[in-house]
């Protein structure tokens, strides 16, 4: 963990990656600055660790949010996860998986526009990664009944959001 050389404890919004390092550092997460515009960090989930990285596009306002549940698609399972991904980002409001072409990850990403100020406030910094932690521990079930369960997608997520609502 690099040292932060600016208390955000007295004011309401700062830079979103920024206030996102604050908010991990608070809570007692490994975190580090990956430079000016990116942060990454490490969560415990219920059902792993995952990996959040911060990107900040200043030109556009943009804040984008990646979660990575450290799973790896196969090329044999591809055709299935992608059916998955579909079924899935249907029953989402925010963000959405998606598998990344470079080392065909799964990832969550949820993309933030920020206002004029290009601010970023706890309550909200709280929010996206409550959220993307959510997702991310919401349906890693039912890419596990995928990968590794040889499960047909709906019959994955069927399960995985049983499993969820019994949890409750």
């Amino acid at each position: 963990m690099k040292p932060r050389e600016k208390d955000f404890s007295h004011e309401d919004d700062t830079a979103p990656v920024e206030m996102l390092l604050a908010l991990f550092e608070a809570r007692g997460w490994p975190c580090e600055m990956v430079s000016d515009d990116e942060m990454s960090g490490e969560v415990q989930g219920s059902w792993a660790n995952y990996q959040l990285r911060a990107i900040w596009r200043a030109q556009d306002r943009v804040l984008q949010l990646l979660c990575l549940p450290d799973i790896r698609v196969t090329a044999d399972k591809k055709p299935q996860a992608f059916e998955l991904l579909g079924l899935i980002n249907e029953q989402m409001w925010l963000g959405h998986f998606d598998i990344w072409s470079n080392g065909d990850v799964l990832l969550y990403r949820h993309g933030v526009l920020l206002g004029d100020e290009g601010t970023l406030s706890l309550a909200q910094a709280q929010a996206l990664v409550e959220c993307a932690i959510d997702e991310c521990d919401r349906f890693y079930p039912a890419f596990q009944f995928v990968l590794w369960g040889d499960r047909t997608p709906r019959a994955a997520l069927e399960a995985a959001m049983v499993d969820a609502a019994g949890e409750a």
